[in-house]
């Protein structure tokens, strides 16, 4: 992260965002990160964005913002996107989706295994690693020899400090709700640490899974497509037409007969719907044309 050991911190902070610095705020996490901030969000950027202040020792939003926009600061864009995100996640968060992997997608993937094809899973927005662990967790129970097979989740986020969580895959007992006792029996190790217990994902799981920091309006440097591409409760941040544009390039990367998983309380905009067939809650594949 940039290097800010010279600056004051004792400095008083403003309390007031401007129209002209949310502005710029609001126009640089669209252009950096696809978010979209809404006036209603004014007490929440401020609140978060404050705490950037403290650390650098900057007494205004004005001279945070000149400060975050100089290319030798390129560092700090990554703070300043992940103050605006919000990464409430869990393991198994809307459980019927494991359901699905389980009942439905595992034996199609385990058909392609058997054949010796490769199976290529995408967790996108995968914040502090829960959901890729959570798929990982749900085909090795599956499968306890899946591991030895070409099967790997990719995993991306576009906030390095979460990333470092997911890698360093070591969660607190307040963290690992929703995981069944038989699974977190097989998937973890415990310890006890100063501040409580902690719990380790096994090495067995963490290699079915690759942490890449991506943001998903950049270009995208994979080649292949996905069996199956996960991306719950990411598009609430974007606006419609960064959505279309984002869910028809997510069509493009499925396989044949691949399935896109999205957030309960998103929906499809209106010019995506007939690209996709809806197969279950928030489940979907490619519509094939007739």
């Amino acid at each position: 992260m940039t290097q800010v050991a010279s600056i004051p911190r004792s400095v008083p902070i403003e309390s007031h965002i401007s129209d002209a610095a949310y502005a710029r705020i609001v126009a640089l996490s669209k252009s950096q990160a696809g978010i979209m901030l809404s006036p209603s969000k004014v007490s929440m950027v401020k609140s978060r964005l404050t705490r950037r202040l403290r650390v650098l020792g900057i007494p205004t939003f004005e001279g945070y913002l000149d400060f975050l926009e100089r290319a030798e600061n390129a560092d700090e864009m990554s703070a300043f996107v992940s103050a605006l995100t919000t990464n409430v996640t869990q393991f198994f968060r809307e459980n019927h989706h494991f359901d699905f992997i389980r009942t439905t997608i595992y034996p199609q993937i385990k058909a392609k295994l058997d054949r010796g094809e490769k199976v290529r899973i995408w967790s996108a927005g995968c914040s502090n690693g829960q959901e890729p662990y959570s798929i990982a967790m749900t085909l090795l129970d599956c499968d306890p020899a899946i591991g030895s097979k070409d099967c790997l989740i990719l995993a991306t986020d576009i906030d390095p400090l979460v990333l470092a969580t997911a890698s360093a895959a070591s969660y607190a007992v307040s963290l690992i709700g929703g995981i069944p006792e038989p699974l977190l029996t097989k998937s973890f190790t415990v310890s006890q640490e100063a501040d409580g217990l902690r719990y380790h994902v096994t090495d067995k799981v963490k290699s079915l899974v690759r942490f890449r920091q991506l943001n998903l309006n950049d270009d995208w440097p994979m080649q292949g497509s996905f069996d199956l591409i996960m991306c719950r409760n990411v598009m609430i941040y974007f606006d419609t037409t960064t959505q279309s544009r984002l869910l028809t390039r997510f069509c493009n990367k499925l396989t044949q007969n691949g399935w896109l998983m999205i957030g309960h309380s998103e929906r499809l905009p209106d010019d995506i719907a007939p690209q996709l067939t809806n197969v279950g809650v928030t489940t979907y594949t490619r519509a094939h044309k007739h």
